[in-house]
């Protein structure tokens, strides 16, 4: 979910192949990208949905090509028809199909959901996106050249804190069944110096999200997950996505198995853990389409009222978002929200998540159209650019 790896620090995705993706203009959707003007598109070449043929092709290749043991997919073009695809193997050791639209580890799309829930309570006046994190947290945030008294909320949700990440990949992959608590994970974060002032440049730390599930468990005086469930999973019908509860290491309904591959090639199955240390940074569990309803909902204005959606989608300059995001100087970030341009011109949102097991990435445009596209391992640079220009293939045609 971060590519800081200090100490304790978990980079969910490789460096390689992040200066690769920036060269295609695509969208990766656990991160992705800003608003497609109407009319970019001649009349020639009206979208009516991309060929059934050619995503199942991107699926097929992904598996074939790439040594994806499955790749899944949802695409909703213009017309409003919603497809769903699936590619390779369920579970690698019983050869079991991938079931349609089943259920994955969303990683860092959780930091949209969180994002939501926090602007929800500024629409409320019960949290300022300028105002610092002391007044939320007090005294909570201390340590060598960190203070919450300089730190607002905006910051954080921004990644412009400076704020070190707190994950290790190592200490999760050799032990993926552990519980964390948060405060352990703020603790970790907070052994290390800040690595920039606040508000000086921008940099992706999971720490931020942290804080961010923190700040909105204080103000409401509700746990994290139910504030989520309530104010965005139940209010727009994901029936398919949840916050998994403390110790839940499973996932619920039919779903694909997600592997880590080792060293000598074999995959490891990584399936079941404990994602308490993405917490509110990327513990969402969903499927394709749930995630594509997310993203079209709140564009549609059905989460967030038009003044703080309006500043989720004001962005910085970013190098990389969510390691499942390919890096490149036109991608933006706003408030949990990334911005990529399209080949076919105009931009698309989302966010993108990379987490042991599953990889997801996608885009939402404007005018409704919308992909997602999830694999079960976690890919290498290469894999990650095919994956882009199969999700702005899906967007553009």
């Amino acid at each position: 979910m971060n590519e800081h790896a200090p100490q304790h620090h978990l980079p969910n995705r490789p460096r390689g192949g992040r200066r690769r993706a920036a060269a295609v203009t695509a969208v990766t959707a656990a991160a992705v990208a800003g608003a497609v003007a109407a009319g970019v598109l001649a009349p020639s070449a009206a979208f009516a949905g991309p060929r059934p043929d050619a995503v199942q092709q991107r699926l097929d290749a992904l598996v074939e090509r790439d040594g994806m043991p499955a790749a899944l997919a949802t695409v909703k073009g213009r017309d409003g028809r919603t497809r769903t695809y699936t590619a390779g193997v369920g579970n690698a050791t019983t050869m079991a199909k991938v079931p349609v639209d089943g259920q994955i580890r969303a990683g860092s799309n959780t930091k949209a959901f969180t994002a939501v829930v926090v602007l929800q309570l500024v629409a409320e006046g019960k949290v300022g996106l300028d105002t610092n994190v002391d007044t939320y947290l007090p005294g909570l945030l201390r340590g060598e050249g960190i203070d919450d008294r300089a730190i607002t909320v905006r910051q954080l949700l921004q990644h412009t804190s400076g704020l070190p990440d707190y994950l290790d990949k190592e200490v999760i992959l050799n032990a993926p069944r552990r519980y964390y608590e948060p405060r352990e994970l703020l603790d970790a974060a907070l052994a290390q110096k800040a690595h920039f002032a606040p508000g000086a440049q921008w940099e992706y730390s999971n720490t931020n999200y942290l804080l961010a599930g923190l700040i909105i468990q204080k103000v409401t005086g509700r746990p994290f997950g139910e504030e989520v469930t309530r104010r965005v999973i139940d209010r727009i019908g994901l029936r398919h996505t949840y916050v998994p509860l403390p110790g839940d290491t499973t996932i619920h309904e039919a779903h694909p198995h997600g592997y880590q591959r080792a060293a000598d090639g074999s995959l490891r199955d990584y399936t079941e853990l404990d994602p308490s240390w993405g917490w509110a940074a990327g513990a969402v569990v969903s499927t394709n389409t749930d995630i594509t309803r997310f993203y079209g909902a709140l564009l549609e204005g059905r989460l967030l009222p038009a003044a703080q959606l309006a500043q989720m989608r004001t962005t910085v300059p970013a190098r990389a978002a969510d390691p499942a995001e390919a890096a490149g100087p036109s991608m933006g970030y706003g408030l949990g929200l990334v911005s990529r341009p399209l080949s076919c011109g105009g931009v698309a949102w989302g966010h993108g998540g990379t987490i042991p097991g599953y990889y997801t990435a996608g885009g939402t445009t404007d005018d409704g159209r919308v992909v997602n596209i999830a694999v079960t391992t976690i890919p290498d640079g290469d894999t990650m650019d095919h994956i882009a220009q199969a999700v702005d293939e899906a967007l553009c045609r």
